[in-house]
């Protein structure tokens, strides 16, 4: 039996740039108004578009700020340095510059604070951000593996568990320094975390 062509879905297609304009009002808003003050109405007047269309995206503020946030983070790319020391050491100063931002500051601090009653919104941080920014990771891997400063993981599970690992100490540790701890995260700091990161304790060690 031939197969069928699915019929297109019924209604309109969704604007890539209604999506950006409501997005980035949305990190404006929480610039200028804060959580607690930030309405779905409000970012529809900045973004210039009916409070429907913006209804149909998103269901509620906790996923709409998600969303403003993970966008941010799409904007770390992993350099091609030259060595995966100095690899690392580029994306996370990025990956810092971008936490210094009162836009991705206040909306990664405000939906963490919510998630925790909330597991839907927890499931969404971590396919929005967390799952979408391992990608990093397995590049970094996979380059530092075709240099030859990483040897080849044979067992994928392993393998999977390794990325998960190097992803929660970069970003725990980014995250500590600049949100809890309220520390500079300097090209020196860099150098040292990556040191431990690479070789371990007894790098902190070293004279």
């Amino acid at each position: 039996m031939q197969s069928r062509t699915p019929a297109p879905r019924a209604g309109r297609p969704r604007s890539a740039a209604a999506d950006a304009a409501i997005l980035a009002a949305t990190r404006q808003a929480l610039v200028e108004l804060g959580w607690s003050k930030l309405t779905l109405s409000d970012v529809a007047t900045r973004a210039g578009v009916a409070k429907t269309t913006l209804y149909r995206r998103w269901a509620g503020k906790n996923e709409l700020v998600v969303d403003a946030v993970a966008e941010l983070f799409d904007e770390l790319e992993l350099t091609d340095h030259g060595s995966l020391a100095a690899d690392i050491e580029g994306v996370v100063l990025q990956f810092a510059a971008i936490l210094a931002r009162p836009e991705a500051r206040s909306g990664l601090m405000a939906v963490l604070a919510e998630s925790t009653r909330d597991d839907a919104l927890r499931e969404r941080i971590r396919e929005s951000i967390v799952d979408r920014q391992k990608r990093l990771v397995l590049q970094g891997r996979a380059r530092a593996q075709r240099r030859g400063e990483l040897p080849a993981q044979a067992d994928p599970a392993e393998a999977a568990r390794t990325v998960d690992l190097i992803f929660d100490v970069v970003a725990g540790a980014v995250v500590h320094r600049t949100l809890v701890s309220a520390e500079p995260v300097d090209p020196d700091w860099v150098r040292g975390f990556t040191q431990v990161l690479l070789h371990g304790l007894s790098a902190a060690e070293a004279p």
